[in-house]
């Protein structure tokens, strides 16, 4: 199933890409997401940093920061399978990616008879 938002993509993400850069390491303020849900938020909440996205570029350590409004009015393509995020420097393409995971049930079972 297709997540409706980004937010729902982040939250199944085991890596992104940003701007054709691959960052494995990337914060997501589950905390904040929490607050929204129980609607205990704050009117600044919407200014608040939701996402952080860091990145080896070479020798450079980068770091790109989005706001919770920013992570929210993000735009699907359905063409590329990416996310277009405007931040506060330029727009940005945000690709997510969800690891697979295997079920080791069998082997305990195979383990246990």
């Amino acid at each position: 199933m297709k997540p409706t938002s980004l937010i729902e993509a982040l939250q199944d993400a085991d890596m992104l890409e940003i701007d054709g850069l691959y960052a494995w390491q990337f914060d997501l303020d589950t905390e904040l997401l929490a607050q929204i849900s129980a609607g205990t938020a704050g009117s600044d909440s919407s200014a608040k940093p939701l996402l952080q996205v860091h990145c080896i570029d070479g020798r450079e350590r980068r770091l790109w920061k989005f706001s919770l409004a920013a992570v929210q009015a993000a735009r699907h393509s359905e063409a590329d399978d990416n996310w277009l995020i405007e931040g506060n420097d330029a727009s940005h393409t945000l690709k997510c990616f969800a690891a697979y995971r295997g079920d080791n049930d069998d082997d305990e079972a195979a383990d246990e008879a």
